[in-house]
């Protein structure tokens, strides 16, 4: 039997602790805070079985009838992108349809249609479709002005991430989350799966990096969906000032993080595909150096490729790929280096890393072209630092493990799948 919680008020962080799947417990904790439980399915899919509905995924903004009388009357904000989707209908398009008045779009890197290069100016504009406006969030406005949120009364964030910590979209759900506590707005997040939601890796970020390609004090892969990072944020007071969110989070039905997801659409550009999701926490080190990973092709994230030197006999060009990579590195050159697009890596393998510098101090070639860049990515200088002293991927991996045991026990009271 499913059961459908509906939130009339304010969760605190103990209640929100709570895993979501153990349902009995939950729901009598809510109904002590005064909210009321459905066992009625009113989601489209009522022709399902009990048996399907037990085990398929449904994302939270697919779950409107946890919302939709919440947001009667009120007028709404969306931070959302071409990923913001129930079943076959834009977000937008479906919460028009039931009546709510949506008064602004706020748009992330990529854009409201995510069709904008990576680090592309995203302007401000209005949509063509529904005539509502649409304020960028990406780039010189990644915090909205009181004066774009007069009109709003709650923002709804609903965006697919991939659950690494440079992944921008977070960082521009952390500025929202600091203005809707500013100026105490509502803020609500439809939850997703994450693609990576299975490990927790990498480096922990050392605050004196902090930048919008990482702003919190987590791992590179932190294993969390966006709604469960939103409760750290809030929870450890990580917001300006140690504001608090009125946070709410509608939680995907039957997740479990340790299930493989893969996206129905790619979150960004240069994302086109599992492999290139899975292959993200590896390669992208790689934009800090003169090495091309593949933007400009068909096959971004995928590859790893150099005009001078080479670790591998696969050839590619990288060229100008409007909407991905107008100007991509390497481009018009004849790149040589390995073909990933089968590989089987999960998590952070530094291992072509470590190879691919050992290349270039052996042709006496400069490897950290972009230093500064590179230690955002990491977090810190400590990456970079290894890797001129020579460490072993294994040996820089151990390097992590104490801050990853602290940081498993610090997330572990704002998690709510198993």
């Amino acid at each position: 039997m499913a059961f459908y919680v509906k939130r009339l008020v304010k969760l605190t962080v103990l209640e929100i602790s709570m895993t979501f799947f153990k349902t009995l417990f939950l729901c009598s904790l809510l109904s002590l805070a005064g909210c009321a439980h459905k066992s009625q399915n009113i989601t489209p899919e009522n022709t399902k079985l009990d048996s399907e509905l037990a085990t398929e995924l449904v994302m939270g903004a697919q779950q409107s009838h946890l919302y939709l009388e919440q947001l009667k009357d009120k007028r709404l904000g969306l931070i959302v992108n071409q990923t913001s989707m129930v079943n076959d209908q834009h977000l937008v398009d479906f919460l028009l349809t039931q009546g709510l008045n949506i008064k602004k779009i706020f748009a992330p890197e990529h854009g409201f249609r995510g069709n904008y290069d990576a680090g592309a100016k995203v302007n401000s504009s209005v949509d063509e479709k529904t005539g509502i406006s649409i304020v960028s969030i990406y780039g010189k406005n990644k915090k909205p002005s009181v004066d774009q949120l007069n009109d709003v009364d709650t923002l709804i964030f609903d965006i697919q991430d991939v659950g690494l910590r440079y992944y921008t979209y977070i960082s521009s759900m952390h500025y929202m989350m600091e203005v809707a506590a500013e100026n105490d707005k509502e803020f609500i997040i439809f939850d997703r799966p994450n693609p990576n939601g299975f490990t927790v890796d990498g480096p922990v970020l050392d605050l004196d990096f902090q930048s919008f390609v990482g702003m919190h004090q987590i791992p590179l892969m932190h294993g969390m969906t966006v709604g469960e990072l939103a409760q750290m944020i809030n929870g450890e007071g990580w917001l300006k000032s140690s504001i608090k969110a009125d946070l709410t989070v509608i939680p995907v039905r039957n997740y479990d993080r340790h299930m493989s997801y893969s996206l129905p659409i790619k979150p960004s550009p240069n994302l086109p595909n599992d492999i290139a999701i899975s292959l993200y926490a590896s390669l992208t080190f790689f934009e800090g150096t003169p090495v091309s990973i593949g933007r400009g092709t068909d096959f971004p994230f995928q590859v790893i490729g150099y005009d001078k030197f080479s670790l591998g006999d696969f050839n590619f060009t990288p060229r100008s790929i409007k909407g991905a990579s107008m100007e991509p590195k390497l481009k018009g050159k004849l790149a040589k280096g390995v073909d990933l697009r089968q590989s089987s890596i999960r998590g952070v393998n530094l291992d072509h890393l470590v190879n691919w510098h050992r290349l270039f101090v052996k042709n006496k070639a400069e490897f950290f072209t972009f230093p500064a860049f590179f230690d955002k990515l990491a977090g810190s200088d400590q990456l970079r630092r290894q890797l001129i002293s020579g460490e072993s991927s294994v040996e820089i991996r151990n390097s992590w493990q104490s801050d990853l045991n602290a940081f498993l026990l610090q997330r572990k009271q704002y998690l709510l799948y198993p």
